[in-house]
């Protein structure tokens, strides 16, 4: 049986961690062993806090809207409470990119809010 050189094949790995490395700090991405090291722990961080992402994404819509709503004379919960009555159905993260990019449009949903609090 013909002897194998493991060469080619080991040297494509370790460049495929280094890569996966590439912006780590110090040895952890120059040096294959810490390297992987680092690698295995930020995969497992990176699968482990992507639902957490979610929620933090959740609350830096929340605090956008409240903020833009406070701007508008309103708090968060009875602006979505009058977006409820209204019959305006927009979720948090469209709500917060009105707040953000487009005021205009977002005090034209506080004055359609305000209208349903003041109706019910």
């Amino acid at each position: 049986m013909p002897r194998v050189k493991r060469g080619v094949t080991a040297h494509a790995r370790h460049k495929k961690v280094l890569k996966l490395t590439k912006g780590h700090r110090a040895t952890k991405h120059t040096l294959y062993r810490r390297a992987h090291e680092s690698m295995l722990k930020a995969l497992s961080y990176s699968y482990a806090h992507r639902r957490e992402r979610r929620s933090d994404m959740r609350k830096l819509w929340i605090t956008r809207i409240n903020s833009a709503a406070r701007l508008a004379g309103l708090s968060y919960s009875q602006f979505m409470h009058g977006l409820k009555l209204a019959g305006i159905a927009v979720d948090r993260k469209i709500l917060a990119e009105l707040a953000y990019a487009n005021a205009g449009d977002f005090a034209q949903l506080a004055d359609a809010a305000k209208g349903a609090l003041a109706t019910a």
